[in-house]
């Protein structure tokens, strides 16, 4: 994303936390992004960093009791974490579109395809029917569905999961959103079909300059999708980065584990690599860097003082210690 672009989502210091009878659990903490137009930006972690926390609450599906507890979200120039339940339902479809994990939960087998493709063409652009089924046909051959004259009529049942997951990407795109949040949206298909779908997904976001938020723990679908790449640990950002950076060259220790723990093809090792311990629990989050006691580099001042992001040069940042040039 150039500087001269206005951000199509921006994310300020957003903290998300669940109330509890006993103590109240953050899975977000003060965490900032954005994405450009045309723009997809890679959010990986381990289960429970708040990959997925992250994308439920820029669309505003937090279930309660948990809230918007801090911070802002910026779609375009307009601020809409702020925003009730009904303004928020005309942004969702509209603005913002979501791909989610399993393809079978987004799409209602009691209905075809194209009924579920023209009612929400219909009710996010106001088209007749016979547009709205004109358009529908349009958005399966887009994202490359077979005979979309026919398959319009099938229902879900009848198409494979790739062919699933394909018209749930059409359903997304339905009103031509400004902002796609795909979560893990090929983890359920074999590679090949991953392949495909993720070089769909890039297609689609640069002819269409959509931005895309792309919440996965795969490293392989970063790397062939990503243009750069957010890392979550413990429910917050610790590194941000252009893809080739994070990938070959990351600064935070915790970044460097994951893509040491990576086999590399035609390499004969005995024993992968591993970081040792686990993330901690949302309730049990350490002083100081969360990740220091899986840290092999941490010092004392680390076990006190959380860092902040700090830039560590051609628009990226690292939240760690060590590229402030100390420890101590």
């Amino acid at each position: 994303m150039s500087e001269a672009q206005q951000p199509v989502i921006e994310v300020r210091d957003l903290c998300v936390e669940f109330p509890g009878r006993h103590r109240t659990v953050t899975p977000l903490s003060d965490v900032s992004l954005s994405i450009g137009p045309g723009e997809i930006l890679g959010v990986v972690g381990e289960s429970g960093a708040g990959k997925s926390m992250t994308g439920l609450a820029i669309l505003g599906l937090i279930e309660e009791p948990g809230r918007i507890s801090g911070g802002e979200v910026w779609l375009g120039n307009r601020r809409i974490d702020s925003l009730d339940d009904r303004a928020m339902g005309r942004i969702r479809g509209r603005e913002i579109g979501a791909i989610f994990q399993d393809p079978l939960t987004s799409l209602n087998p009691l209905f075809t395809v194209g009924a579920q493709l023209t009612e929400t063409i219909r009710h996010h652009l106001g088209m007749g029917k016979v547009e709205a089924r004109k358009r529908a046909v349009h958005l399966l051959s887009d994202v490359g569905i077979p005979s979309p004259h026919e398959r319009i009529d099938h229902y879900p049942h009848q198409f494979s999961g790739g062919m699933r997951q394909r018209v749930v990407i059409a359903l997304a795109l339905a009103a031509s959103p400004k902002l796609i949040i795909a979560d893990e949206p090929t983890t359920a298909l074999d590679v090949s079909i991953q392949a495909q779908i993720i070089s769909l997904l890039r297609r689609l976001c640069k002819e269409k300059q959509t931005a895309v938020m792309l919440v996965t723990h795969d490293m392989g679908v970063i790397a062939e999708a990503a243009d750069r790449v957010a890392v979550m640990y413990a429910g917050r950002l610790i590194e941000v980065g252009p893809v080739e950076q994070i990938l070959h060259a990351p600064r935070h220790p915790y970044t460097q584990g994951l893509m040491a723990s990576i086999p590399s093809l035609g390499a004969r090792v005995k024993k992968l690599n591993q970081i040792d311990g686990s993330m901690p629990r949302l309730d049990a989050i350490p002083d100081g860097c969360a990740f220091n006691p899986r840290c092999n580099f941490a010092g004392p001042r680390c076990l006190r003082e959380r860092p902040e992001l700090i830039s560590v040069g051609a628009g990226a940042a690292s939240a760690c210690w060590l590229n402030a040039g100390e420890t101590a």
